[in-house]
């Protein structure tokens, strides 16, 4: 075949969501650039994410897509994946029990930048040393963790190091991962190897998080490679990092911190390839999340700050995007205490009734009618727990109580009103809930597009007795919460339509400066959506169209213009939206250096692990951006890209005494950017 028709390589496209994986197949159609929106959707599918072993989810969804298009998997030359696992994990409080190594800090610092709250029940080891801000040693003391690994290695599933001044000098965070990974074998993530900026406290919750999320990226990519390999799929594996660019799997194993919001991120590469639309506010809602960002000249706005995610903000870069626990699977509750009860959704996402029923059959929609056949309603009805089926070495470090309801919680879901006893019961499930271990399964908006007819891939007569349990609630006045399940179910839906409003118009006013989440913009914001706004009347409009995101984007975003003052863009291939951003992608990555001035005429360099002095500031500047550049280079292989332009900056801090230039500090950028790889 001559080179002039030859085809063009054929990329596969994998978003592993919440309760979704989605898989696309899709082909550039002319010109040499990625992302250049020169291309076609050769086929999409969705199969249910399985989180109990991924593989199945992914090999579900891929071996449907390549079935539709007729592709020989020979000819697939590139495979990139996001993922919102990473996300939804942190919204909901969960991942692996980890140890953190404070090195240099007190435990007054925990109490700094949600550490603390963060940390949770998770051991916490005090160490003396670090170093001073230009990378001076204060004498190193790892005795106290010497003597506490043998019973950590056994309760935990890995490890979280921070040592004071760490980004300008790494070498206690460098001895103590060492021991570590020496005596247990478990992962081990030091902080300077997510960030090299300051803020000790901050960078400590990155690093706990990343530590956290290891084993659960980890289990992706493995349970992803393991398909390909079984498929005969030979082609490089990218991930979506937090702000749209590609890296290479090995890359996104170790720091999967990088990869919260990869599905959002992916979904705003994707909404700009398929709308055109370089100005819009982009909204995806997921199973779990609703995530708001805006795009800015064809480009999303990244957060200088650091992607904040579940309440916490770390020090990774990513489109600047608030995460809303607010989605299909939210769960649905009652304002307790109210005469006239609100619906409540969220933050938790629960399994579906429908789909809890379509998987366990008989084991639910035996239990619901039981509940319904009961006089009074209870508070636990339609509630149910299942055990995630992860692999037990994940439910290592259970106390008493949790081991003993864990035993009771098997593979099949069990009525929560046959189960718990007590409220500390309750509290206890909770605890197994964040660690990963357990499904609840309850009443959700999903659920209710089921009753109404709107919604129909799973059990709808088990999503309609969640709603007659529902409906017939009692409010303050001992009237029943509504007159029908039919009747809940579109207040549940109107509800989520509503809330969906609220946190586009929340972002809008976050972005434009003003504090989205405050008391008065919020009360603002509800005036303005809802239907019967009182005596004063307000209105709000967004400058610029929303792009709708999700697969339930049609079915919960049509009501939304009347309430945002502007139009509402949904893709025909926005259920897919994702896994398109992640193959039209390209790989950036950055690498920084600082040179400090801790005496005149001595100017210290600190990048790649290493310190070192020089005697003039041209010198220590030139050495500066060499390293970054190959620092930059090596980092930028190791991500999955062979073609990688650089742009080197540099920053300086300067004062002026009586005349003179006085240096202080300069921060030496690099970054590297260009297209993955692809098999030959």
């Amino acid at each position: 075949m001559s080179s002039k028709t030859k085809a063009k390589p054929v990329f596969l496209g994998i978003d592993t969501g919440g309760t979704y994986t989605d898989a696309v197949l899709w082909s550039e159609t002319e010109g040499p650039q990625q992302g250049s929106n020169k291309g076609k959707v050769l086929a999409k599918a969705k199969a249910l994410t399985t989180r109990h072993d991924l593989a199945v989810g992914i090999s579900g969804a891929v071996d449907a897509v390549l079935c539709k298009a007729g592709t020989n998997s020979a000819e697939i030359k590139l495979v990139s994946m996001s993922t919102t696992l990473a996300t939804n994990a942190l919204v909901e409080g969960q991942g692996g029990r980890v140890a953190l190594i404070m090195i240099g800090f007190s435990e007054s610092d925990l109490a700094r930048d949600g550490l603390k709250a963060a940390l949770g029940t998770d051991p916490v080891i005090f160490c003396p040393g670090g170093h001073d801000v230009h990378g001076n040693t204060a004498g190193l003391d790892l005795s106290g963790l010497q003597e506490a690994l043998s019973a950590l290695g056994a309760s935990v599933s890995g490890f979280a190091v921070c040592a004071y001044f760490a980004t300008r000098n790494p070498a206690h965070e460098i001895a103590a991962r060492n021991m570590i990974r020496d005596r247990t074998g478990l992962p081990v993530t030091a902080s300077h190897e997510l960030s090299a900026k300051l803020g000790g406290p901050r960078r400590a919750l990155t690093t706990l998080l990343n530590a956290r999320l290891i084993s659960m990226i980890d289990r992706l990519v493995a349970a992803t490679e393991g398909f390909l390999e079984e498929r005969k799929i030979v082609a490089p594996l990218m991930v979506v990092r937090g702000d749209g660019a590609l890296v290479s799997a090995a890359f996104a194993r170790q720091r999967p911190i990088e990869t919260i919001l990869s599905g959002p991120a992916a979904s705003l590469v994707g909404a700009h390839h398929m709308t055109g639309l370089d100005n819009a506010v982009v909204s995806d809602i997921g199973g779990t999340t609703t995530d708001v960002a805006v795009l800015d000249n064809g480009r999303p706005r990244l957060d200088p700050e650091g992607a904040t995610v579940g309440g916490f903000r770390t020090m990774v870069e990513a489109v600047a995007m608030r995460t809303f626990g607010l989605g299909g699977d939210s769960e649905v509750a009652l304002e307790e205490g109210a005469l006239i009860p609100k619906i409540l959704l969220g933050p938790r996402r629960l399994v579906p009734l429908a789909l809890a029923g379509m998987t366990h059959g008989e084991a639910v929609t035996a239990e619901l009618d039981r509940q319904l056949r009961t006089p009074n309603p209870g508070r636990m009805d339609g509630r149910f727990a299942v055990r995630t089926g992860v692999p037990d070495r994940l439910a290592t470090g259970l106390t008493a109580p949790e081991s003993r309801l864990y035993e009771a919680i098997g593979n099949m879901a069990v009525a929560l009103d046959n189960l718990l006893t007590s409220n500390a019961q309750n509290a206890t499930l909770n605890r197994l809930v964040s660690r990963g271990l357990v499904h609840v399964a309850g009443f959700t908006p999903s659920d209710a597009a089921h009753v109404l007819g709107k919604q129909a891939n799973w059990d709808p007569v088990a999503a309609r007795l969640g709603a007659e349990l529902f409906a017939r609630k009692r409010d303050g006045r001992g009237h029943p919460i509504a007159l029908s399940p039919e009747a809940f179910s579109e207040r549940v839906l109107l509800t989520l339509t509503r809330w969906s409003a609220e946190v586009i118009l929340e972002t809008a006013f976050t972005e434009d400066g003003l504090d989205g989440a405050s008391t008065v913009a919020h009360a603002l914001v509800q005036r303005a959506v809802d239907v019967h706004p009182g005596i004063a009347r307000l209105s709000v409009a967004l400058d610029r169209p929303v792009i709708g995101l999700g697969a339930s984007a049609r079915l919960h975003y049509a009501g939304l213009p009347t309430l945002i003052g502007n139009d509402c863009v949904v893709p025909e291939d926005t259920d897919v939206a994702n896994a398109l951003g992640a193959v039209v992608g390209q790989v950036r990555v950055s690498a920084e250096a600082q040179v400090s001035q801790p005496k005149e005429g001595l100017f210290r360099l600190a990048s790649g692990g290493r310190v070192r002095d020089f005697l003039d500031e041209p010198s220590a500047i030139a050495a500066a951006e060499a390293d970054v550049r190959a620092l930059v280079a090596g980092t930028a292989w190791d991500a999955g890209t062979d073609s990688a332009e650089i742009e080197v900056t540099t920053e300086y801090r300067v004062s002026t005494v009586e005349g003179q230039r006085l240096f202080i500090e300069a921060q030496v950028l690099a970054v590297a950017s260009g297209r993955p790889r692809i098999a030959v």
